[in-house]
């Protein structure tokens, strides 16, 4: 069972990044994903969710706008697009799962990947 991210990297403000968690082991269908973010010496903050079929998203106040969460069920792979970045937005990037209706389901992290903005 894993969640693996990707596509961190360095960009500058104003900038673009995809990044990608690509799911295995779990039936991920049935998971309600989620990336957080975690900057230097600052808790882990949420940043958006997905629902399973992805008809239903949320974001936080600080990247709605600019960042847009997806997934692709057939490759079991969730997606966030990060837009017009801010060297705010720089931080240690998790995917999250959790089932969809069964709370004893366990839930997955992933081991993150690092985004960083700046000139």
């Amino acid at each position: 069972v894993q969640l693996v991210e990707s596509g961190g990297g360095l960009v500058q403000p104003g900038g673009s990044l995809r990044l990608s968690c690509a799911a295995s082991g779990f039936p991920f269908s049935s998971y309600v994903m989620r990336w957080y973010r975690q900057a230097p010496g600052k808790e882990r903050e949420y940043v958006a969710l997905i629902t399973t079929i992805g008809d239903g998203t949320n974001y936080a106040d600080s990247v709605k706008g600019r960042f847009s969460i997806s997934r692709d069920n057939a490759k079991n792979t969730v997606y966030l697009q990060m837009n017009s970045l801010k060297p705010e937005d720089t931080a240690v990037y998790y995917c999250n799962g959790f089932h969809s209706y069964n709370t004893n389901a366990p839930r997955y992290w992933g081991q993150g990947t690092q985004v960083t903005v700046s000139s």
